[in-house]
């Protein structure tokens, strides 16, 4: 007889809008909830009982009770929330995950306006909680932030075979777009709890002064700075995995019509959407495992 493995269960990218009122003034915070729940769940595969299934509608209904009776102080602390409450209300749940996208808004600042908002579309946050009941592991992060550094970037001395026909750059625009993970060592509620809106700010804050800071001989050697200066910067966080497609840009051939095309002058160049190369790796804190999947895709 087949035998069940690993199964969950829930609702997936509940959009929640929160609006909290300060006087006039209105803050926004605008999250794509996702619910999976995990446990004693064998006998709903099996037979069809769904004596331990807590419907992915209940679920979905906890979300939007929870945005209004705790608020939304961050992604991580609302995904706290939720996890702690299907875990611990459900004996047959064992484990809560919850991942959650978060869109920012920037306010419109008008002399008498407070709660006019416009979209940011710089980047994504993200958050996933997973919490089994005695442990929790937070991984943060954020996808599609574009990034650019028009000089200081160099790539040569690089292997060539008879198929090689890319020529040396000393002087090329190196851009990317940022999909990063981290993992924070806060795993026990008797430990302190880190701030996690300040933690993301300053974390995307080193993230970029390392990019913008590295005079960069490959987009590894970019990529490593930047996990670098998160670990050593920020306490909390043990691991950080990057996803970085090199975004590239080639000189554009202009001799043709008897012009020069050198960096030195301002050179025109086709940014290329595809193939791209794609730099992926992990920075950990000295002494700690590895737990950020590969494949970001899937996380």
């Amino acid at each position: 007889m087949p035998i069940l493995g690993q199964n969950q269960y829930g609702k997936a990218e509940n959009r929640v809008v929160k609006i909290t009122r300060d006087g006039a003034t209105h803050h926004i915070k605008d999250l794509n909830v996702s619910v999976s729940l995990s446990g004693d769940m064998d006998e709903v595969h099996y037979s069809g009982s769904n004596a331990n299934v807590l419907p992915t509608d209940t679920t979905k209904n906890t979300v939007y009770a929870f945005a209004k009776e705790h608020g939304i102080e961050s992604a991580e602390q609302f995904g706290i929330h939720l996890a702690r409450h299907f875990v611990t209300s459900q004996e047959p749940i064992r484990t809560a995950r919850i991942r959650i996208e978060e869109y920012a808004w920037e306010r419109i600042e008008t002399p008498e306006s407070k709660h006019s908002f416009v979209r940011q579309g710089q980047e994504t946050r993200l958050t996933q909680i997973t919490f089994d009941g005695s442990s929790w592991e937070v991984v943060s992060g954020l996808k599609d932030l574009v990034v650019m550094n028009s000089t200081d970037s160099e790539f040569w001395g690089y292997v060539k075979d008879k198929y090689t026909t890319l020529p040396e750059a000393y002087d090329r625009i190196l851009a990317t777009q940022v999909s990063a993970r981290w993992r924070f060592n806060w795993s026990d509620d008797e430990q302190r709890m880190p701030d996690w809106e300040e933690s993301y700010e300053q974390t995307r804050k080193h993230m970029l002064q390392a990019f913008a800071e590295t005079y960069s001989l490959s987009l590894q050697q970019t990529l490593y700075q930047m996990g670098s200066r998160i670990i050593d910067h920020r306490g909390e966080i043990d691991e950080v995995r990057f996803s970085l497609p090199n975004k590239h840009h080639f000189l554009v051939d202009l001799e043709p019509f008897g012009l020069k095309n050198a960096t030195a002058d301002g050179a025109v160049y086709f940014a290329a959407d595809r193939p791209y190369g794609l730099i992926e790796a992990t920075v950990l804190r000295d002494g700690v495992e590895a737990r950020i999947p590969v494949d970001l895709t899937n996380l």
